[in-house]
């Protein structure tokens, strides 16, 4: 079911005319919700036009309300929240210019994780989405990507055709349609800025928008003229018109050329794992994760005002990572853009990311500082916040106990005094308790701290709280009857064709019971391949690849979502209970299968009323894990698990993989995920579930686990003693040969 956005916000008179490009917004009271699309007729339409607006608020389900978005030029922020939040949803809204307060004259540009068919990318143009335009070379579809920079040359091209002909009527019907397209525009914005302004602004609006519509009726009548009525006069003034429109475009054109966008096209390109032999390929033949990296470079080629980014690291490897991570750094100090980025990848967030907008309880908060800087701050802060709580309490506990035998000792004795104190104690306690600093940190005094303090009391001490996702837990691995690995590998080599360079080489691997092994390495060097022969879903050239007699292996591949969203489409009914009840045969009751689907985060009407098609990206995953888990498995597959997650979810996956009892073989381009579950480190600027069990927990036992992190290339598998910081430098040391000069 399509849904549409609905924003409003208060407006004022300081906002920006939607003529004027801004870097900065600032738009309060934004309220943002979602409803499901009406499809009705032109009959009905106009029965529900007087209350259609009121009615699709009702039917709306609202993400963000009374919020302030506030955005400073050229600063980076990182958009945290968790899956559902609205992050995406306002990320459309800013991009499709539905928040009033942002003018339409800004130039913002998206990369959005929605359907890799389509182009996502937006600059407050028309896009150009026909079959011509997808069907380019991915180079040339880069390069044209620039919508602002492709109408310059276009209106040039017209003009400067128009006098190549002797024809001395071509220049002025060329002038006269290039002034037609620009009325045209001008009538759209008058038309927004009449729908949306009201009281003596809405009246000068309106004024505005007769006037529009009066110049947009005369060009359009100009540009119907025949040629035989048209003036000698005119036709003069019109050339003249023509001469300096064309000299316009062209300095404009000359400016954008001192970028030379082909060779910044080509290292973008590269950057993102491309080689120069894909460059002529068709953009419409490639697959959805190149689709995704051409569209991303295709964002990151322009100049808009404001670059948003929704994930950009899902189908980069590393390689791509660090090197978009050291683009953007050095964007920041070359360019004015503003960046708003979503991404699950802490260690991308961090490095990229000046300042936190944090989407909770439907609000918008900011923090100055990246992820680690608010992380820390949050911590002092819930201790700070507890610590005076706590004095709080004890103090007010004191208080009552005062107050109590006051009266009861004033009672007894009609002591006045007595009773008087215990009034007095008692105002304290109901009027002054709660915060005791001002925001400044100082002393709190109610004249001045505290707006009516003799209507209202005190705002109550509230402790900080964890932005957590849902937590998972994992069933432990039984015990096997006999010792011995879980799988192992010997001497493996893999080729497609016999006469093909081995993709795998020699590659010795053995797995127990226990043990943490990570496998990182670049995209096509034969990472999924050697998951495929280990779980047997291929065989091997040459070698042996043998298993525990009782293994019972679970294997979350790479591409699990998408085939959840096919079986989904095909089956419109089909919801995560009965999916499930497919998969175990009947060997779980359903409220087992509720009980497991609960444990990973899905429970109540989402398993068994939501759709498998309507479930989101995180819900997927946890579906899929569950059908990987259902049966107790001793060994855990994990071939790239962190794509659809928000990195509150992927908190919770590491917490929960560290203290599973069997082995877990793990495929990721995520540095946290490798760390933490693999070499079983609390990073010290991410902060990890208090039930992590990594290294410093082992330290008492009789045995510690085996924990290796492997990078597979050339067909090697080559391990890294120093773990993911090896394999990260060796990947900065490239980057820095890769990056575009700077502009």
């Amino acid at each position: 079911m399509k849904t549409s956005i609905i924003a409003t916000n208060k407006q004022t008179r300081f906002h920006l005319l939607d003529d004027q490009p801004a870097q900065e917004i600032d738009v309060e009271g934004l309220t943002i919700a979602v409803a499901a699309a009406r499809d009705t007729s032109s009959e009905d339409s106009s029965k529900l036009k007087s209350k259609g607006k009121s009615k699709a608020k009702a039917d709306a389900r609202e993400l963000i309300s009374d919020a302030h978005l506030r955005l400073k030029a050229g600063v980076h922020y990182g958009l945290i929240g968790r899956n559902g939040s609205g992050k995406s949803t306002l990320l459309r809204a800013m991009a499709d210019k539905l928040i009033p307060g942002i003018p339409h004259a800004t130039r913002i540009s998206i990369l959005q994780q929605t359907d890799a068919t389509s182009q996502e990318v937006s600059d407050g143009s028309e896009e150009d989405t026909t079959d011509d335009y997808q069907s380019k070379p991915v180079l040339e579809y880069v390069m044209s990507s620039d919508n602002h920079r492709n109408e310059v040359i276009r209106s040039m091209n017209i003009l400067s055709k128009s006098f190549e002909t002797e024809d001395p009527l071509h220049p002025v019907i060329a002038i006269r349609q290039v002034r037609h397209e620009q009325t045209e525009k001008q009538l759209f914005l008058a038309q927004k800025n009449a729908n949306l302004k009201s009281g003596a602004r809405g009246l000068q609006a309106r004024k505005d928008l007769k006037a529009v519509e009066s110049k947009h009726q005369a060009s359009l009548e100009r540009l119907g003229q025949q040629k035989d009525v048209i003036d000698a006069d005119a036709i003069k003034d019109d050339t003249q018109a023509a001469v300096e429109t064309l000299q316009d475009l062209q300095a404009q054109f000359e400016a954008m050329k001192l970028v030379d966008i082909e060779q910044q096209a080509r290292q973008i390109l590269i950057g993102l794992g491309f080689k120069e032999t894909t460059f002529d390929k068709p953009f419409l033949t490639l697959s959805g994760g190149w689709r995704m990296r051409a569209m991303l470079a295709s964002v990151l080629i322009q100049h808009p005002d404001v670059m948003i980014l929704d994930e950009p690291t899902n189908f980069l490897d590393l390689l791509g990572v660090v090197w978009l991570e050291n683009y953007l750094q050095q964007l920041r100090e070359t360019s004015q853009t503003t960046i708003v980025l979503v991404s699950h990848d802490r260690d991308f967030v961090n490095a990229v990311c000046e300042e936190i907008v944090l989407i909770r309880d439907e609000k918008l908060s900011y923090f100055k500082g990246n992820l680690a800087a608010y992380e820390k701050d949050l911590e002092e802060q819930k201790l700070y916040w507890g610590r005076m709580k706590e004095a709080q309490e004890r103090q007010v506990a004191h208080m009552e106990a005062t107050v109590r035998e006051a009266v009861k000792t004033g009672k007894k004795t009609n002591d006045d005094n007595k009773l008087r104190m215990a009034k007095s104690r008692q105002k304290k306690l109901d009027d002054r308790m709660g915060i005791q600093v001002n925001a400044k940190g100082g002393r709190f005094k109610l004249n001045r701290d505290l707006v009516g303090y003799h209507l209202t009391a005190r705002a109550e001490i509230e402790v900080p709280t964890d932005e957590k996702g849902a937590s998972m837990a994992l069933p432990d691995a039984p015990e096997l009857r006999y010792p011995g690995p879980l799988v192992s590998l010997e001497g493996i080599v893999f080729r497609y064709k016999p006469t093909d360079v081995p993709i795998l080489n020699e590659i010795d691997l053995v797995v127990h019971k226990g043990d943490r092994v990570g496998i990182m390495g670049l995209n096509g060097a034969g990472k999924s391949t050697l998951i495929r022969l280990l779980v047997g879903s291929a065989l091997p050239t040459k070698g042996k690849v043998s298993s525990h007699s009782r293994l019972k292996l679970g294997y979350y591949a790479q591409h699990s979502i998408e085939e959840l969203q096919e079986q989904g489409n095909a089956n419109p009914g089909l919801t995560a209970l009965s999916l499930m009840s497919n998969v175990v045969d009947s060997s779980l009751s359903e409220g087992d299968l509720r009980g497991l689907l609960a444990t990973l985060g899905l429970q109540g009407r989402v398993v068994s009323d939501v759709p498998v098609s309507r479930l989101s990206g995180g819900q997927l995953v946890r579906l899929a894990l569950a059908k990987v888990i259902w049966n107790s498995p001793h060994l855990l597959v994990l071939d790239e698990i962190t794509t659809h997650l928000d990195f509150h979810t992927v908190t919770a996956l590491a917490t929960a993989l560290s203290s599973f009892n069997g082995g877990i073989l793990l495929v990721s381009h995520d540095r946290f995920l490798m760390r933490s579950v693999v070499e079983g480190k609390r990073d010290l600027d991410h902060k990890l579930d208090e039930d992590f069990e990594g290294v410093d927990e082992e330290e008492d036992e009789t045995q510690s686990r085996r924990r290796t992190v492997y990078v597979l290339k050339g067909g090697k598998l080559r391990e890294q003693k120093d773990g993911v910081e090896q394999f990260e430098k060796s990947l900065v040391k490239r980057v820095q040969k890769m990056l575009p000069a700077p502009v």
